[in-house]
């Protein structure tokens, strides 16, 4: 019997509307397969990670892909929060941002960030730079199969 591949379970957090259309339509066209989930905000980011509120059947993610600027808590804030927590800090976080700013990349680092990306402004780069995280850390790392 053939098994099944295990679904990447991937958390886009990001308030851009235009971003997240890009991101869906880059990893729709992934040749694995993939559950992409969407938290708009720094908060709804943490209910999801938490399983509270309306995710508490929510899967944990295997990657984070994390944009800075959000409302409410900031992806900053969320980003110390996950790094501190000894259930979550296994989980690597992608930076994926729109600030080529040094302080943001060094505090991003400073909290444990596995990655920073500038976010290209072009539309076709955007789409390949979501493919090439997926490759990296969805088919090439060796991530762990139970948080915890």
């Amino acid at each position: 019997m053939i098994k099944e591949p295990k679904l990447a379970e991937i958390l886009l957090v990001e308030d851009n509307e235009g971003d997240i259309e890009l991101t869906k339509e880059a990893f729709k066209e992934a040749k694995f397969r993939n559950n992409l989930h969407i938290a708009e905000d720094g908060d709804e980011a943490l209910d999801f990670l938490y399983k509270r509120n309306d995710y508490e059947g929510a899967a944990t993610p295997d990657v984070i892909l994390l944009d800075l600027n959000l409302p409410g808590t900031s992806g900053r804030e969320i980003l110390e929060i996950i790094k501190a927590d000894k259930n979550l800090k296994i989980i690597p976080v992608i930076v994926l941002t729109s600030s080529e700013a040094d302080k943001d990349i060094i505090e991003s680092y400073n909290l444990h960030a596995n990655c920073y990306i500038v976010k290209p402004v072009n539309a076709i780069k955007f789409i390949d730079v979501v493919h090439h995280v997926e490759n990296f850390w969805v088919d090439i790392v060796c991530l762990p199969t139970k948080v915890g």
